[in-house]
């Protein structure tokens, strides 16, 4: 099925070595102008996945998002399910306006998850393409006499189980980038930098325009942020799923759940979202996640928990790498946090 009817400014090649055009054009830069299509592509038609990444990251710059399929397996979705289905099912009716009273969350789930951490958050393809889009580049700022260059890489910014029930009405289109406070104008195309966030959405059950798949708005992530977007707009098509297939969107975009007009049905999305090293996470990730349960996972996937420098400075202990919390055996640095002399290996 298809889809249906803040930071500096970067280069292309300031990312991960990546070569390439820093810019791509795109069918229109607001509401008055064609919508790009959504691509939709399968993910076993690659044999390369840093392939399957670049034609994904170039249609999500048009886009603003893109669906890909048979992305996960449902052997490791039904890993998932052992840990998150119970949770879900102890949730309580959602009580504010965001979400309708149908839907059931399941939060935290870096720690109450390892199946989730490790194929949700730790997707390959969902982190790469996050690096691409969220890494940000600080090049040429002054300390004494000496110029300093510093990375910052993506951090997690949430984790979210969402279940929507029979019955439920649609959810108001809004961006995710608002967490951010991230306001943008209208661009004519995309450049590294506009972006502060961006989400990966994983089917655990089919997601049908009839069940309440995401609706949403291809190439709003180009448009003026301060033009109001009529929420019955006709540009908004919904992206069906089936089970194990993912969508990857940047917060730019205008997007919400669908009313769940079905009798039996229920819609199931796993959910995990990345942001810019130097913001402050959506999800308090140092609070709801347990650190025995966090020092199990692997060490990369600790730093980008919010475990890291982002540099130059943020987010030291004692003026050390945070990662010493987790794992006081490690030595202490050796430099200053900056200038790719922050992390230390832990052995």
């Amino acid at each position: 099925m298809t889809a249906s009817n803040g930071a500096a400014e970067q280069t292309k090649d300031q990312v991960n070595g990546q070569a390439g055009a820093a810019t791509l054009k795109t069918n229109g830069t607001g509401p008055d102008s064609p919508p790009p299509e959504v691509p939709d592509i399968d993910s076993k038609a690659y044999s390369n996945e840093d392939a399957l990444v670049e034609d994904i990251i170039q249609g999500m710059r048009v886009a603003g998002g893109c669906i890909v399929r048979h992305l996960i397996d449902p052997e490791v979705l039904d890993k998932i399910d052992k840990d998150v289905h119970p949770l879900l099912e102890a949730a309580q009716p959602w009580k504010g306006g965001f979400w309708p009273p149908e839907n059931r969350n399941a939060m935290g789930l870096l720690g109450k998850s390892e199946q989730y951490a490790l194929n949700i958050v730790g997707n390959s393809v969902y982190q790469k393409v996050g690096d691409y889009f969220l890494t940000s580049v600080f090049k040429e700022y002054q300390i004494g006499d000496k110029v300093q260059h510093s990375v910052s890489k993506p951090q997690l910014n949430n984790t979210i189980a969402l279940r929507l029930l029979p019955g439920a009405s649609g959810q108001g289109l809004h961006r995710d980038d608002i967490v951010q406070h991230n306001f943008q104008p209208a661009a004519k195309e995309h450049t590294l930098g506009r972006d502060s966030t961006m989400g990966f959405f994983v089917a655990d059950t089919r997601s049908t325009r009839h069940n309440g798949a995401t609706r949403f708005v291809p190439g709003s992530h180009l448009w003026d942020y301060s033009v109001p977007f009529p929420q019955d707009s006709p540009l908004a098509v919904q992206i069906e799923l089936e089970r194990g297939d993912a969508f990857l969107m940047l917060a730019g975009c205008f997007h919400g759940g669908s009313q769940n007009k079905s009798k039996d049905e229920v819609r199931t999305l796993y959910v995990s979202l990345t942001t810019r090293g130097y913001y402050r996470q959506e999800e308090n990730q140092y609070l709801c996640n347990d650190k025995e349960a966090v020092k199990r996972l692997p060490v990369w996937l600790q730093r980008f928990a919010g475990y890291g420098i982002s540099e130059p400075f943020m987010g030291w202990v004692e003026m050390d790498d945070p990662l010493r919390v987790l794992h006081p055996e490690m030595p202490a640095r050796a430099g200053d946090l900056y200038g790719g002399t922050a992390e230390v290996a832990v052995a």
